[in-house]
């Protein structure tokens, strides 16, 4: 079933690797760069891609330009001296997205993480209480100060390890630990 699937999926899409759709008329079309297989074009691509260290993109951020910004264009042509300092920075945004100064600028993003941080530390320290109080059994009893203590009292009576153990450095006589 999985064969017929794919093959019909082959089949659908005109074979594998075909490269040119034919049309009734048997004239072959290949799509331009820029078009669809239905005529219409795409929009604009670019890779405008601007950063600190790499300053200079492939090309420029607006691509498609209105009747103001092409006479813009046509202007920049002539003498730079008769640009106000308006156009100059309309014809500096058509070639950039950012300014140094604007890349540079601090952002407020640090806030959203700290804040989902400190949610999640929140959240799991509340899940940690709620385990500690209603699924944790309780102590035993072997973990309360009491017995640990009769504990210690007893590996002292019997003097367990008295070469290198606790009982080496128990001062019997003076019933205290040497110093």
């Amino acid at each position: 079933m999985l064969s017929r699937a794919a093959w019909s999926l082959v089949l659908r899409r005109g074979g594998l690797g075909t490269r040119r759709k034919h049309s009734l008329e048997g004239k072959t079309w290949t799509p331009s760069k820029g078009t669809t297989e239905l005529g219409r074009k795409m929009p604009p691509y670019t890779n405008h891609f601007a950063q600190r260290s790499y300053p200079m993109p492939d090309e420029p951020f607006c691509t498609e330009l209105n009747a103001e910004q092409r006479a813009l264009k046509e202007k920049e042509k002539g003498s730079w001296t008769q640009l106000s300092h308006a156009e100059k920075v309309a014809l500096y945004r058509l070639q950039f997205h950012e300014t140094f100064a604007e890349m540079n600028r601090r952002s407020n993003e640090w806030k959203t993480v700290m804040g989902c941080v400190f949610f999640f530390f929140g959240f799991a320290a509340l899940v940690i209480w709620w385990q500690r109080v209603y699924m944790f059994p309780e102590k035993p009893i072997t973990l309360t100060d009491e017995w640990r203590a009769q504990q210690l009292q007893r590996i002292l009576d019997m003097k367990a390890n008295p070469v290198q153990g606790l009982a080496s450095r128990w001062d019997y006589e003076k019933k205290q630990w040497k110093k």
